[in-house]
């Protein structure tokens, strides 16, 4: 994993509007063609509403036109993987992509889109 792609969401993390949970989330996404996208999570008082980190980077990436991701990291306070939300979307909108979880420490995991969700459900499964 480049450190710059770890730099990236360890700042964003500082960016994150979290008042109720005070956990805060960065992510940096990597495209095929070098361009970083990063999101942090942004808290609603009506929850349902708050939006992930990870969505937040692959939905900015989506809307500057971008569908070709190469990997994706995602930082937290103690390098938790994301939420099943998450792990969907970045199924539908990534494929297989490399991911690596990291700690405010630096600690790091790597994973995969796979690994964080087996026997995803996706286009295939809608029929024809």
């Amino acid at each position: 994993m480049q450190s710059k792609l770890k730099d990236v969401a360890l700042d964003a993390r500082k960016k994150a509007y979290a008042p109720y949970s005070n956990f805060h989330v960065g992510a940096a996404l990597e495209t095929a063609n070098g361009e970083i996208y990063q999101g942090c999570n942004i808290e609603n008082a009506s929850y349902s509403l708050t939006i992930c980190a990870e969505r937040t980077a692959l939905f900015s990436a989506i809307a500057a036109g971008e569908n070709n991701f190469t990997h994706l990291v995602v930082a937290t306070e103690n390098g938790v993987s994301p939420c099943g939300a998450c792990r969907q979307v970045i199924w539908e909108l990534c494929g297989e992509i490399p991911i690596t979880l990291v700690s405010e420490t630096g600690v790091c995991t790597e994973t995969s889109s796979s690994q964080l969700l087996p026997q995803a459900f996706g286009q295939q499964d809608l029929g024809s």
